[in-house]
């Protein structure tokens, strides 16, 4: 573990490589799993608010999901949450035509329809933030489903920091992802 600024930072992240394989894994990380995606109180409103602009990219599943439990949910835990379908997909999953999950709040995004790519702990995946009163957490969560995506990031040689520079830019900033890159550079 290392410090940057109010983070703590798992070195698994710049010494496991990462690269997702959506032809491996048809996007099990949005239908495994017993639990929606985490969100913060922003995003929960952000979807709220998008909502009626992302029902024409979502399945009918997915609408029924959404319109009966809301566009996020509060868990028992108190943290906030992508709602699911029936307890497994989340509730905003949408199928190409070869059965593979994508993001129907990205493939808004994608077609012009919103400005908001995700959710940034979907953004993120395989790192996880957990934040504290006076610093995050930033770790790398390493989950079965995705040894085909370390696999490939391994032949490709490109580590998970990198994998995810766009959304941890988003997170924390540029001067922290320059700061990130720095140690990595040390840490070879």
């Amino acid at each position: 573990m290392f410090q940057l600024g109010k983070t703590i930072v798992s070195e698994a992240i710049i010494e496991k490589d990462f690269v997702c394989n959506l032809s491996a894994c048809k996007g099990a990380c949005c239908v495994d799993g017993d639990a929606g995606a985490p969100l913060t109180e922003d995003e929960a409103k952000i979807l709220k608010d998008i909502y009626p602009k992302l029902k024409p990219f979502l399945r009918k599943a997915g609408i029924e999901a959404i319109e009966k439990q809301g566009a996020s949910v509060v868990t028992v835990f108190n943290e906030i949450e992508t709602p699911l379908i029936n307890g497994a997909d989340c509730a905003y999953v949408i199928f190409d035509n070869k059965k593979t999950a994508l993001c129907g709040i990205e493939e808004a995004y994608n077609q012009g329809e919103i400005t908001w790519k995700k959710p940034v702990s979907c953004h993120l995946y395989p790192i996880r933030v957990k934040d504290y009163s006076e610093f995050s957490a930033v770790n790398y969560d390493k989950w079965e489903i995705c040894d085909d995506a370390c696999t490939l990031g391994k032949e490709l040689g490109v580590p998970v920091y990198k994998f995810v520079k766009e959304a941890l830019i988003r997170k924390f900033g540029e001067d922290w992802y320059m700061e990130l890159e720095n140690v990595a550079e040390k840490h070879k």
